[in-house]
């Protein structure tokens, strides 16, 4: 699969949940319907900036964005309780 077939594909969903059911990710219904906006557009910007050429790319792709902004959400004092890539599900 393509990067513009995977585009295409992303396009003709409606809704962020759609994405995540399709990269079979599981994802916090409360989370996404609070940062819905910002975890959107890390995704697209993810997207054009790494061009993923196949589905397990673009969904590490999605992880990527889901974790980067529940890390942000974390106080930076404790955050070092997130070990970030070696820990994650991103991996």
């Amino acid at each position: 699969m393509s990067f513009a077939e995977l585009q295409n594909k992303l396009t003709s969903f409606t809704a962020i949940e759609q994405v995540f059911e399709y990269f079979e990710v599981e994802y916090d219904s409360k989370f996404v319907d609070e940062y819905r906006l910002p975890l959107i557009k890390r995704f697209n910007g993810y997207m054009i900036m790494q061009k993923p050429d196949d589905w397990f790319a673009a969904r590490r792709v999605l992880r990527n964005a889901y974790c980067k902004i529940q890390r942000g959400r974390l106080d930076p004092a404790t955050r070092s309780a997130c070990r970030g890539c070696t820990s994650c599900i991103r991996r």
